[in-house]
């Protein structure tokens, strides 16, 4: 997994405003939610590039998996922060996608990772290969 220290401009960024809902007993964010916060960035990433995951599946009949993640904790989040969670890119092959994200607030890294996604079939959820079209965009974003 790399590691940055400063918020990569070349990466996708979306908000996300910390809820009751989002936090622990302690007052921080639970640390599984931060892999809601990593999906909810990958999704809008993705329809910022013009795919939308619905579309995909009754266009295209592929849906995304995730196969693997490997995140790093390293501030907690609490109660109304904003965050804004990133997406870029690290290696895209061509039925699946190595992604790196964090979690950000303000200028202070919070936590980081790197996330495998599959492509499969919508209705066998064997692996397949993901349009042509979608994988070029996906290299042209690439690092």
């Amino acid at each position: 997994m790399s590691t940055s220290t400063a918020l990569d401009v070349r990466a996708f960024r979306f908000p996300v405003r910390i809820y009751w809902e989002d936090t622990d007993a302690g007052g921080v964010v639970f640390y599984a939610n931060y892999l809601k916060f990593f999906e909810r960035a990958r999704t809008e990433w993705l329809r910022h590039l013009g795919f939308g995951q619905e579309a995909l599946k009754n266009e295209q009949r592929m849906m995304f998996v995730v196969t693997h993640t490997e995140l790093r904790y390293i501030a907690p989040a609490r109660l109304d922060d904003l965050l804004h969670v990133t997406v870029r890119p690290e290696a895209t092959g061509r039925a699946s996608l190595v992604v790196h994200q964090q979690a950000w607030r303000g200028d202070v890294l919070l936590t980081e990772g790197s996330i495998r996604i599959g492509c499969v079939d919508a209705d066998t959820f064997r692996p397949r290969r993901m349009p042509d079209e979608l994988i070029n965009t996906l290299q042209t974003h690439a690092a």
